[in-house]
């Protein structure tokens, strides 16, 4: 079992492509790694000996910010941004959209479900006038 950076590779996967599974290696940095550490790509990680899973392990830990650290970094640059009110921060706080995207149609990720607020829809309305009349007496009633 091949165990970098914390995460355990899949096996029957191409090198290339399991190193992605990383936080933090994506694959512009995958081609980096494997000729630093002379490791050929197509190779799958099964076959890989202990030395070559050890290089792979060095260099990505001498050379990159992954998984835990990377997500506490990223974690602490959003907070520092909260903590001094810039625009970004405050999107954050919001969860509006921060990198400039529209949010009168679209951003339904962030937003969460629709929520009609000025309108009624048809059959809504129907029910409404339907239960209200019935609740309300009539001039024949009161008599």
């Amino acid at each position: 079992m091949a165990r970098i950076a914390g995460v355990d590779l899949p096996l029957a996967k191409r090198t290339d492509i399991a190193l992605t599974y990383i936080y933090g290696v994506g694959r512009s940095n995958v081609v980096r790694v494997l000729k630093e550490a002379e490791v050929e790509g197509s190779k799958r990680v099964k076959n890989l000996s202990e030395e070559e899973v050890n290089r792979l392990q060095k260099i990505i830990e001498k050379n990159f910010k992954v998984e835990g650290d990377l997500r506490r970094e990223i974690q602490d640059n959003i907070k520092r941004l909260r903590e001094i009110g810039t625009y970004r921060g405050i999107r954050h706080l919001k969860k509006l959209p921060v990198r400039g995207q529209r949010t009168r149609s679209n951003a339904r990720t962030k937003r969460g479900k629709r929520m009609t607020i000025g309108a009624m829809k048809k059959d809504d309305r129907v029910k409404l006038d339907t239960g209200t009349v019935a609740a309300k007496p009539t001039a024949t009633e009161k008599k």
